[in-house]
């Protein structure tokens, strides 16, 4: 192994790991991590620090790692975040962290993310927590959510010596970490449920069936339960859909409703009381990260999958990693195709996807090179189920329940991006109920980022 190689990663079979949900990744050993770190150049002003959205000190805890001092990587890896285990297996770290490291300029970025993973895993099985404050201010604190933003803040604010009560709408905490990846990207027992408890010996508190809008409002929470501050981080599990012919025939799914039924109520276990469609021959529509978990789930329920995607590989906005595994576990990409029909037979059931093919023009407002149909190109795929893949928005109900809380036209709210500041006082909100769909880092970005703006209003006041 070169210097400016990486130290590979273990992982299952591709083979073996298409017909379980047990973890893909196995992550590194002791002395793999060692000698991956210690290809690390420990920059002064380093660029990954920069590229990290909860701003991690990864030389310090590289440094640590290379001199086998694990437990102090872990506590300077605490510092700024609440969920080391779960980045390490979830964050984009392509385009963030490692996407900045002086190594990548000539041959690989140091593994940041492996390394981080790493680290907390340790920590777990050698019983190594956060520090939990010296002292309370007294001062009462209520986090909607308990996804990566409000677990995030809350951890923040329970360091700084708050009284935090996180309030969940569903009966499981986690949030989308627990409804919306797979267990083979990351583990609910072993990982989540793990770095949950961790925030709990922080001090704060957990509500699970609360469901801000109905079971109690914002307003309530501040004048009758004495909570002097809210911070929402309820997340985007509104899905969307494409408005063609046949999309309500039975045998459509969103990916949010397919997920959910796999990851949060297990129905990918044999001995599951919850129902899920096994098709034979399945069409995911879509090229993001939820795409390819929701491909990758219906291949292990012994489908054969389809990715259709309007535009070309280069454009997938899911992760290089994911693209990676998926096609190593056999699922086929139809790329440069758009779905413009879902067929159903005479009982109402999909029984095909009429799509049409297509050519990448000028670029459009994201940069992208707009998708151009090709006219006279339409086929059909036969399958038995279609899943959309196509983004998500916030559910409206908090909006609309809450006076004096601005949206903007996509029902997201409106929040200053550095203190996650609302139009309504008292009132700090971040994540994907802010920016729409995103990932997990960036949400606890703006969950740190909130606990920051709630920490300066309530020490001004």
């Amino acid at each position: 192994m070169g210097v400016l190689e990486k130290v590979p990663v273990r992982e299952q079979d591709p083979a073996v790991r298409a017909t379980n949900f047990e973890e893909v990744c196995l992550g590194y050993n002791k002395e793999e991590a060692m000698e991956e770190a210690s290809r690390c150049i420990g920059c002064k002003n380093a660029a990954c620090v920069k590229g990290c959205p909860v701003s991690i000190d990864i030389p310090g805890f590289i440094g640590q790692v290379k001199e086998g001092n694990i437990e102090e990587a872990y506590k300077i890896i605490s510092e700024a975040s609440s969920l080391p285990a779960v980045c390490g297996r979830v964050c984009p770290q392509e385009s963030q962290c490692e996407g900045k490291c002086i190594r990548g300029l000539k041959g690989d970025p140091i593994s940041i993310g492996k390394l981080e993973r790493f680290v907390a895993d340790w920590a777990f099985e050698n019983d190594v927590h956060p520090e939990p404050p010296k002292e309370k201010n007294g001062k009462k604190v209520a986090v909607i959510g308990s996804g990566p933003a409000g677990v995030t803040c809350a951890g923040d604010l329970a360091k700084l010596g708050y009284d935090v009560t996180v309030f969940e709408a569903l009966h499981e905490l986690g949030g989308v970490l627990v409804y919306g990846i797979p267990e083979f990207r990351l583990p609910k027992e072993r990982v989540v449920r793990k770095e949950i408890e961790n925030v709990k010996r922080l001090g704060v508190k957990f509500e699970t069936n609360v469901v801000i809008g109905k079971s109690v409002t914002i307003d309530r929470l501040m004048e009758d339960e004495g909570f002097e501050a809210v911070f929402i981080g309820s997340g985007a599990g509104l899905p969307k859909f494409m408005g063609i012919p046949g999309e309500n025939a039975n045998g459509v799914f969103s990916a949010n409703e397919y997920l959910t039924r796999s990851n949060l109520m297990k129905a990918f276990r044999e001995e599951s009381k919850t129902p899920i469609m096994r098709g034979k021959k399945v069409a995911v529509v879509g090229g993001g990260n939820v795409a390819m978990d929701a491909a990758r789930t219906a291949l292990r329920l012994g489908a054969e999958v389809h990715i259709v995607y309007r535009r070309s590989e280069a454009e997938l906005p899911a992760r290089v990693e994911e693209v990676h595994h998926a096609k190593e576990e056999g699922i086929i990409f139809d790329l440069l195709t758009n779905p413009v029909e879902i067929l159903a037979d005479e009982n109402g059931w999909v029984c095909g996807i009429k799509c049409i093919k297509m050519e990448l023009g000028e670029p459009d407002a994201s940069g992208r090179r707009r998708p151009v149909e090709v006219a006279g190109s339409e086929f059909v795929i036969d399958v038995d189920a279609v899943i959309m893949s196509l983004g998500t928005s916030p559910n409206p109900l908090i909006s609309s329940t809450t006076e004096g809380l601005e949206v903007n036209k996509w029902k997201c709210i409106v929040a200053e991006e550095d203190n996650g500041k609302t139009t309504k006082e008292g009132v700090y909100a971040g994540g994907d109920a802010v920016t729409g769909a995103a990932t997990v880092i960036l949400a606890m970005g703006a969950g740190r980022a909130g606990a920051k703006g709630i920490h300066e209003y309530l020490s001004d006041k």
